[in-house]
């Protein structure tokens, strides 16, 4: 049984309109959020006007960018999944993305450390940071994958809602939701620690790599949890919903 996610409204894309429902709606313009730093994923629920205010940028321009950028997007994939296939992907994507980067982050982030970190002593600060980071991501990856994500797959097969030593789908979803928002605080942390990712002028190649791959860290986390905060989530809540105790 293929569930679908409803489709968004693809509505003209609007300051008022949430960070979440334009991500929802309008993919394509998840990087120009990036690249004015307005995050839409645990930031989700402002409205594009409150976020710039926030930030300190022309409302308007951004919303011209946005515009811009979404006039000549793709629709990427994932954007018409059903359940199944939006589990599936988020693990053969993002979870695969982070149980091989994770790791890698640690191992470079500790070369660049012993590297320079007499003479950038903010290399402490952000080491600690990149862990708290994995210490959060790697057990989160793996209550989905062995928790959430099969009650998902088993719920969208079902015609009646199965019983689950967690109950409702809504408590691990909750569990999930509120460590989204705990990463998310961890990763404004680091941006802040790295200037914005941007590497000093005597940092050598694994410096700047270091700091290009943190950045890529926060992007890619971020669209992860877009994905399951707005897309997934409310689908399968409202699959729930629908089926009968």
């Amino acid at each position: 049984m293929r569930v679908e996610v409803s489709q968004p409204d693809c509505r003209a894309i609007s300051v008022h309109d949430t960070l979440g429902e334009l991500v929802t709606a309008h993919p394509a313009v998840a990087r120009e959020l990036e690249r004015y730093e307005l995050d839409y994923c645990c930031g989700g629920r402002r409205t594009l006007a409150q976020a710039c205010v926030s930030r300190g940028v022309d409302a308007e321009a951004v919303l011209a960018d946005l515009q811009a950028a979404d006039a000549v997007a793709v629709t990427p994939e994932w954007f018409s999944m059903g359940v199944v296939e939006l589990v599936d992907h988020i693990e053969a994507k993002h979870h695969r993305y982070l149980h091989d980067e994770l790791p890698r982050l640690s191992a470079l982030t500790a070369k660049v450390l012993a590297a320079h970190g007499a003479r950038h002593a903010e290399l402490h600060d952000i080491s600690g940071c990149v862990a708290a980071i994995r210490a959060d991501l790697e057990p989160h990856l793996l209550k989905e994958e062995r928790v959430l994500f099969p009650m998902i797959r088993e719920l969208a097969a079902a015609d009646e809602r199965p019983s689950s030593p967690c109950g409702t789908v809504r408590n691990p979803i909750a569990v999930m939701t509120t460590e989204h928002e705990h990463v998310g605080e961890l990763l404004a942390c680091l941006r802040a620690l790295t200037g914005d990712y941007v590497a000093p002028a005597d940092g050598c190649r694994s410096y700047t790599a270091l700091f290009s791959a943190l950045a890529e860290l926060e992007a890619d986390t971020h669209l992860h949890v877009h994905k399951e905060n707005n897309l997934l989530f409310p689908a399968v809540q409202r699959i729930e919903d629908q089926r009968p105790a």
